[in-house]
């Protein structure tokens, strides 16, 4: 039997629940691809990190975390950092789920940069690498002659860029828009019901859907950073977050709200980027006024939706209706079954 290796970096929500649906699906695998799926390294930021080249147990690895917030020393901690695992360890896949940085896609370029270095396949689960170097990264990967997805960067575990790449085939994406942006999309549907803001963001906070600093989603830089990875695989955009024209919701009031309903419309954050005549790609994330007819006038709460207009196929809508953090996890293992599908 075959033996496939596994690097993650991030021991996360993401991380934890791809774990258990690697362990759930760990003989369906063996099965299918006559594969040994082994997860040889866990890197984490604060709580500890593990290599074993027999494989770690990923079970107890979990638990430990869930019930003390960090490994147990019994499970052999190793002195490593992230980026020595990543540049010494014995693995054939890297999974980069580290926390994101939106300015810089940094550090997790560089895990991923180095593991290309090894010619070892990489899966992202974070938007940043994708935003600000993909066309380096893509180049990269096609280079060391290794696999490269990123499937989860957007709308989680949605299958926007497979949808693309392999039902499109020939199709020249000419304009991508949509709703991306969950807290935003939140906050301004209980605006809309008349809710107290301060009761809206204790409550989101309470649900998940608001970050304790909420400034990076409702000043639209999350927003930006998603479009801008849209655009960079689905139109070769070439482009980085700060060249998207941005506004968030932050000055967005209740007098606002209710002069978009006398019009019979409502106001949602837009994220849309189009090529002029040049082949230029522009993008832009704003506020915008939607008629109550349009389809994205239905996009409530946690809901994401995109638009792919295309010259063959024209307009293609997807809608990923609430998800939760197992639609995040099989979105990277869906990434790591393609690889698996390249090897066979």
């Amino acid at each position: 039997m075959k033996e496939l290796k596994l690097a993650l970096l991030g021991f996360g929500n993401a991380g934890r629940a791809f774990g258990k649906l690697l362990l759930e699906k760990h003989d369906e695998i063996k099965t299918k691809y006559d594969t040994d799926v082994k997860v040889v390294a866990i890197a984490t930021g604060s709580r500890g990190n593990l290599v074993c080249n027999e494989g770690i147990d990923v079970a107890a690895a979990i638990a430990d975390i869930e019930k003390d917030g960090k490994f147990a020393p019994e499970r052999g901690l190793s002195s490593l950092t992230t980026m020595e695992i990543v540049e010494t360890v014995d693995y054939d896949v890297m999974a980069e789920m580290t926390p994101l940085n939106i300015f810089t896609g940094q550090p997790a370029t560089d895990h991923i940069k180095g593991a290309f270095a090894r010619k070892k396949h990489a899966i992202t689960a974070n938007k940043g690498p994708i935003a600000w170097h993909f066309r380096r990264l893509a180049d990269m990967a096609k280079e060391a002659g290794v696999c490269f997805f990123y499937e989860t960067t957007v709308m989680d575990g949605t299958p926007v860029f497979n949808l693309v790449e392999h039902t499109l085939k020939f199709a020249r994406v000419t304009e991508v828009s949509g709703i991306l942006n969950s807290t935003t999309n939140f906050i301004l549907e209980e605006m809309e019901k008349g809710c107290d803001y301060d009761d809206i963001m204790e409550r989101g906070r309470a649900l998940g859907f608001v970050e304790a600093d909420p400034a990076m989603d409702i000043e639209g830089y999350d927003a930006a950073a998603k479009i801008t990875a849209l655009l960079n695989v689905l139109m070769d955009a070439g482009i980085t977050p700060d060249m998207v024209e941005r506004k968030g919701i932050e000055d967005i009031t209740y007098e606002d709200i209710e002069n978009a309903r006398a019009q019979g419309k409502i106001i949602k954050l837009v994220c849309k980027g189009t090529r002029d005549a040049d082949g230029n790609v522009h993008a832009s994330v704003q506020p915008t006024l939607v008629d109550r007819t349009d389809l994205l006038a239905t996009v409530n709460s946690t809901t994401s939706i995109v638009s792919i207009t295309t010259d063959l196929m024209k307009k293609i809508t997807v809608v990923e209706h609430d998800p939760e953090i197992e639609q995040t996890a099989y979105g990277v293992f869906g990434d790591l079954i393609r690889v698996l599908d390249k090897l066979a």
